[in-house]
């Protein structure tokens, strides 16, 4: 009976552990093996607005999609964060306040994001985290900046066909992304200890999981993804088994 309560303690332990990155700590190292090991294999379309585009990352078909604004950046794709990088970034104090080694050549110091990048390990890696990462039209990437995610708008303006909504700071996503941008959320509060999701949020983000399922393409990609960078998606795990 002990031997047992010890072994189920245990795989419980296990199953809510912290299963983060710890072998890829380069944000441009993550692009590139995106763009080589796991696009080359996957369905080379934009998260959001289904756009297509090439090995060049140059945008083939917009699939509708319409801004007046960042023109240049909406011929080619970048590379989202769903989680931004400034709601993990925050909960470091290099991000914060800065670091004795965040000195420029000017003798300034600086925070944010580089000096985060340059002094914090922990946060390299949950920068360069490869199931956090989806390609983006760079106009949308650009526009969604780092608002979060909403359920509606007051706003009815879409981006053109791409029925996504950007307004006051905040952002209802395509219904085809709502499921891939919970799961994602879900991921990354499960497997870093330093980021959590509001209780607000999690609800959101719980019902998108199960409103939108997971699909074919999210489970090769996140096979492909655990293959190069080591560890598992839990949640992604989950819900490709069923």
């Amino acid at each position: 009976m002990k031997y047992i309560l010890i072994l189920t303690l245990f795989i419980y332990a296990n199953l809510f552990a912290s299963n983060e990155n710890t072998k890829i700590h380069s944000f441009s190292k993550a692009k590139k093996l995106l763009e080589k090991k796991v696009y080359n294999e996957v369905e080379k379309t934009t998260i959001y607005c289904a756009a297509t585009f090439d090995s060049k990352k140059n945008i083939i078909n917009a699939n509708g999609y319409e801004s007046n604004k960042h023109k240049k950046r909406a011929k080619r794709i970048e590379w989202e964060h769903v989680v931004p990088a400034e709601n993990f970034g925050r909960t470091f104090v290099q991000w914060r306040e800065g670091d004795p080694a965040c000195i420029d050549k000017r003798g300034n110091s600086y925070k944010g994001r580089k000096c985060a990048s340059k002094t914090s390990k922990e946060y390299k890696y949950m920068q360069a985290d490869m199931y956090n990462l989806f390609p983006a039209i760079g106009s949308v990437n650009a526009l969604r900046s780092n608002f979060g995610f909403v359920a509606s708008s007051s706003s009815n303006k879409t981006l053109g066909e791409c029925k996504m909504i950007i307004a006051n700071k905040e952002v209802v996503p395509t219904n085809r992304s709502k499921g891939i941008i919970a799961r994602t959320y879900l991921y990354m509060d499960i497997s870093y200890d330093n980021f959590s999701i509001s209780k607000k949020d999690k609800k959101l983000f719980q019902a998108w999981n199960k409103m939108y399922p997971i699909t074919k393409q999210e489970c090769q990609r996140a096979k492909l993804i655990k293959k190069i960078q080591g560890n598992t998606n839990i949640i992604l795990e989950r819900e490709c088994s069923k």
